[in-house]
């Protein structure tokens, strides 16, 4: 564990004193200002951004560094919430979100000398191929594939046949969540039938509702929200309707009894990792850091009454897939 120096000590200080005959100190852990920018979800999403704060402000107790975060409320922000915070010479600059890929190509080309990481887009593949920044990727399809299986399980059980999803935008991180769901509740159950919608929207939370209501009239007993604000919607037509709900990012059992399990993905641990790699010097830029179930990266998260009648099946489906006897699970939704 690092050591991290007090208010005011100087980054060349050492603490400890000298023992008997020897002596030996232990350097201050490197003082960093590290930046967040958030997507449009904003910090109150409960879910995507506000787990990129929590890693943010942990780092800052247990690292010492100093943090800011920018918040854009459109995607025009982007470039200037990433720009501000390289211009007053930020350590490291950490975009939040797939929706920021072109923004952070264009502002890490422009300032080579600062080192940038950006959650859920590979770095390889950005346009200019800047080689200041590291990408932070997650196997979402794992965690979405125990929330599937805990769901068909359910579905099954319950005499129903359906089980829905909300999605925000189709993009990747998106589409992770909801093949995995897919693909694990027809583990669990070759018969069940699945829906799913997009919203377009990340935030506005009636979008999804409406979708969700929807599909519960179509007779899905489980409807998994992976829309981050605009999601808790979906959640809430799951109370509405006495029916299952699944949270995503975040374990979002909090948001009610409705709440059957979460798929989770452990953001602010990838921030957190991001910031001490910074620190210790040991970030690479132009490469990924995936995280999944084998590095605790990704999970579900507490389940409801309903729900812990299957955790020891679900385990023994995330035991198969760390293994690798479950493997090839689908990232991608045909419809």
């Amino acid at each position: 564990m690092l050591v991290v120096a007090g208010c005011g000590s100087d980054d060349n200080a050492s603490s400890g004193s000298s023992s008997g005959g020897s002596s030996q100190s232990t350097p201050a852990a490197k003082k960093i200002k590290v930046g967040l920018v958030t997507d449009i979800g904003g910090l109150n999403d409960r879910s995507f951004n506000q787990l990129a704060n929590a890693g943010l402000e942990k780092a800052e107790k247990d690292l010492g560094i100093e943090g800011r975060v920018l918040t854009s409320k459109a995607n025009s922000d982007y470039v200037p919430n990433l720009s501000t915070l390289a211009q007053q010479k930020y350590d490291l600059v950490i975009g939040v979100g797939f929706l920021m890929a072109d923004a952070m190509d264009t502002v890490a080309t422009k300032f080579p000398t600062t080192k940038f990481a950006i959650i859920d887009v590979d770095a390889t593949g950005l346009k200019d191929k800047p080689t200041n920044v590291t990408g932070l990727l997650f196997k979402e399809q794992e965690a979405g594939y125990l929330a599937g299986y805990m769901a068909g399980l359910y579905v099954k059980d319950a005499g129903g046949d359906t089980i829905g999803s909300v999605g925000g935008q189709k993009i990747p991180p998106v589409d992770h969540y909801i093949a995995g769901y897919q693909a694990g509740a027809k583990a669990a159950d070759p018969k069940i039938k699945t829906v799913n919608g997009y919203s377009q929207d990340f935030v506005d939370q009636a979008k999804c509702k409406e979708i969700a209501l929807n599909q519960i009239q179509q007779g899905a007993k489980v409807v998994f929200q992976v829309a981050g604000q605009c999601g808790l919607g979906a959640l809430d037509a799951a109370k509405e309707k006495s029916v299952q709900g699944v949270g995503v990012d975040a374990d979002q059992a909090y948001l009610g009894p409705q709440v059957m399990t979460s798929a989770e993905k452990k953001v602010d641990v990838a921030v957190e990792t991001a910031i001490k790699a910074a620190q210790d010097g040991s970030l690479k830029g132009g490469t990924n850091t995936t995280f999944d179930l084998n590095n605790d990266g990704v999970g579900i998260g507490k389940t409801n009454s309903d729900g812990s009648k299957y955790e020891a099946q679900v385990q023994a489906v995330a035991d198969k897939i760390k293994s690798g006897e479950i493997a090839d699970i689908p990232d991608t939704v045909s419809k």
